[in-house]
C-alpha cells in the first residue's frame, strides 16, 4: 500500500475538488433567493444542501480525523431559515473542501488504515473507508442539486 498511497490520496483529493467544481457550476449562476427556494415542498433547497454537506464533511472529515473541533448541529443544517448570503454559504463550503483535500493529501499508507470509529457512521472502520463514503455522500446530493437547479431554471 505504501506506493499506493499517493495515488489514492491525490485522487479522492482531487474527486472532492471537482465535488466543488460541481457544486459552483450548478449554485454560481443562481442568486441568493433561488438557493433557498424548494421547488418541491418534500424536498430541500439548495442551500440546505450545502449547508448539510459542509457539516458533514467538518464533522465526519474535519473533527474526526483533523481534530478541528467542529461541532456540527445536523437538523439546523435542513432546517436554518437565516437564508444565508449564496456567497457566504459557498465560501464556507469551499474552506471545507480545501480541509478535507488537505487532510487526505496528508494521509500516509499507515493513516489511511487506521481504524475509524463514529456511531453515526457505523459502515466506516477505517479512514480510507470515511473518505470513500463521504465522496459518495457528497456526489449523492451534487445529483440532487443539479436536478434542483434545473427545476429552478424552469420557473
Amino acid at each position: 500500500m505504501g506506493e499506493l498511497a499517493p495515488l489514492v490520496s491525490s485522487t479522492l483529493a482531487a474527486y472532492y475538488e471537482e465535488v466543488r467544481q460541481q457544486v459552483h457550476t450548478w449554485v454560481d449562476p443562481l442568486s441568493t433567493e433561488d438557493i433557498w427556494r424548494k421547488p418541491y415542498s418534500y424536498g430541500n433547497s439548495i442551500g440546505h444542501l450545502v449547508l448539510h454537506l459542509t457539516g458533514n464533511l467538518n464533522h465526519y472529515i474535519g473533527t474526526n480525523v483533523r481534530g478541528t473541533g467542529y461541532v456540527r448541529n445536523r437538523p439546523l443544517e435542513f432546517s436554518d431559515s437565516s437564508k444565508l448570503p449564496k456567497q457566504q454559504v459557498l465560501e464556507n463550503f469551499d474552506r471545507t473542501i480545501d480541509l478535507v483535500a488537505a487532510t487526505i493529501r496528508a494521509q500516509s499508507a499507515d493513516d489511511f488504515l487506521k481504524a475509524y470509529s463514529d456511531p453515526t457512521e457505523p459502515r466506516s472502520n477505517t479512514r480510507f473507508a470515511l473518505f470513500l463514503r463521504m465522496a459518495a455522500h457528497a456526489y449523492h446530493h451534487v445529483g440532487q442539486i443539479i436536478y434542483l437547479a434545473k427545476e429552478l431554471s424552469r420557473n
